[in-house]
């Protein structure tokens, strides 16, 4: 071993001739034994320390267990950011640290109390009027169709103003948002029919606005009212006030997902539709944000839509109930689509897939449409080829089937996601016309309302782009812009949408308003699935 030259701070003994081992020798022995057992204890301490520091960042939170309690999730706190997605967060002023959360604060919000608003500044329905300056960010899953554009790196996201809707869309996006936050529920859900007893997650005295829906859909429009802030960009890590709405809304659904992986209760048939809508808002969830929270999760709720789908064909009510149709289909299709991009974006960034899927099912959905398609005319047909959507049966007469082409929508959307290019399916360019025909338009009396329709045809579209596009957008806009409720506050009707549509009955206002809130966010939500070529 080379010899060590004295430095400043040197031992005296190094100064008496010998290489390094020789002077520790002799240092050793001439020392007392109760000296050396004190040295070898303090060696051990540090060495033990150095050890236990070697974890790979978020080591320790990278596997959520199959037995985590439904009731009774984990602390939501997510895993340290790696080196690169601190830098993708510095650089959209999100904040990287999240505080512990209580049970009584029912959030996965990662900010502090400071950063929420006080009552002081909150006007008397609980929500400012002034402008939000939150994030409003997007950019990943549910806010990009393409396998290669629907993700920016966790963490990504673009800027809502540059969406495309213009500023009267998206102001009207931003009241939909706060008459949403306004009337959310104090365990974090909302509900379709008791949401008027609630303002800014306190009971109001009096009487609240009408538009009551149905008990028996709280989860389901909870998922849907989940999806409009997601599809704006906003997650429980974002500023302000949405972010603690949107970890409420998240932990809800994990309050209320079952050990088979179902979201609420499966007491009707219709259950299917609930556990759908709240799984795609589950996926997207763990997709913009990457959190472990919501990854146990959203993976379960794959699972039981796995083991609900008919073998070869798709779903419809209950768990393999021999029957499909094309409605139950299209929410299905919607998150196994999410939960695909998710893995083909891990896949680029080099890591493995983060989700597993019933990869056949795709197969499966397009057969059903394929057997719902009317080749002459475009039409898809809910359980029968070419005879059109659903109604409830005491409001056939009131809602005709031929003023909507929902299933038609669902058809194309569904065909777009699984491949087909629009500009040369004959499916879609027939169904676009048919689309055109019966544009959005807000006529109370003639029974041309469905906004269900609306949201599935906006989707596919805007896919289609060009010419069928610029028309449906521009009926589109009129007849949801202009008739959002304007008056009272937002604790009653503003930002809203009366429920004056075939399901307004079922989802009441929230449906309503989260639905329509969607169809104006389709300029930031999806990318092109085939690029910018739709618009040519």
């Amino acid at each position: 071993m080379a010899r060590t030259e004295r430095t400043e701070h040197q031992p005296q003994f190094l100064e008496q001739g010998g290489d390094f081992n020789d002077q520790l020798y002799k240092a050793l022995r001439a020392s007392p034994w109760w000296m050396i057992s004190i040295a070898f204890h303090v060696l051990l301490g540090v060495i033990l320390s150095l050890m236990a520091s070697d974890v790979p960042p978020g080591g320790k939170n990278l596997q959520v267990t199959a037995s985590m309690n439904a009731a009774e999730p984990p602390p939501l706190e997510d895993p340290p950011p790696t080196p690169e997605e601190t830098e993708q967060i510095q650089q959209q002023d999100v904040v990287a640290k999240e505080p512990t959360v209580k049970d009584a604060e029912l959030s996965d919000h990662n900010e502090t109390d400071n950063d929420l608003p006080t009552e002081e500044s909150l006007g008397e329905a609980g929500i400012s009027d002034a402008p939000f300056e939150g994030p409003a960010n997007n950019g990943l899953i549910g806010i990009g169709g393409s396998a290669g554009g629907a993700f920016k790196g966790r963490g990504g996201h673009r800027n809502l103003r540059a969406g495309g809707g213009g500023k009267k869309a998206d102001d009207a996006v931003e009241d939909a948002l706060r008459w949403l936050a306004a009337h959310q529920s104090s365990d974090g859900g909302w509900e379709c029919e008791g949401f008027r007893k609630w303002c800014d997650g306190k009971t109001i005295s009096g009487e609240g606005p009408d538009g009551a829906g149905k008990a028996q859909y709280d989860v389901g429009v909870t998922g849907m009212a989940l999806l409009a802030f997601l599809g704006a960009g906003y997650t429980n890590r974002s500023e302000g006030p949405f972010g603690k709405v949107v970890g409420n809304g998240l932990k809800y659904l994990r309050n209320v997902q079952d050990a088979e992986g179902c979201f609420g209760s499966r007491s009707s048939g219709h259950f299917v539709y609930n556990h759908a809508i709240a799984a795609l808002a589950m996926v997207e969830a763990y997709g913009m944000t990457g959190s472990t929270n919501f990854k146990n999760p959203a993976q379960k709720a794959l699972d039981f839509i796995a083991i609900s789908r008919n073998p070869y064909f798709a779903w419809r009510y209950g768990i393999k109930p021999g029957d499909n149709d094309t409605s139950v289909t299209g929410w299905m299709m919607m998150a196994l689509k999410s939960a695909k991009l998710i893995n083909q974006a891990d896949v680029k960034a080099g890591k493995p897939a983060s989700l597993q899927y019933d990869e056949e099912a795709f197969d499966g959905i397009k057969a059903w449409v394929e057997k719902m398609t009317d080749p002459d005319y475009g039409r898809v047909g809910y359980q029968q080829r070419g005879t059109g959507p659903a109604r409830p049966t005491e409001l056939v007469d009131k809602f005709p089937a031929d003023k909507s082409e929902s299933m038609t929508g669902v058809g194309m959307l569904a065909r777009i996601f699984l491949g087909e290019n629009p500009k040369t399916s004959d499916p879609i360019k027939k169904g676009a016309e048919l689309c055109v025909k019966v544009a959005p338009k807000w006529d109370p009396n003639d029974g041309s309302i469905d906004m269900y329709y609306w949201y599935y045809a906006t989707l596919a579209m805007f896919q289609v782009g060009g010419a069928p596009w610029d028309a449906w957008q521009k009926a589109m806009k009129t007849a949801i812009i202009d008739t959002q409720r304007k008056d009272t506050d937002y604790c009653m009707f503003k930002g809203s949408w009366d429920p004056i549509d075939p399901w307004g009955p079922d989802g009441g206002r929230v449906y309503s308003t989260a639905c329509l809130a969607l169809c104006l966010e389709v300029w930031y939500r999806y990318d092109k699935v085939f690029g910018a070529a739709g618009d040519k």
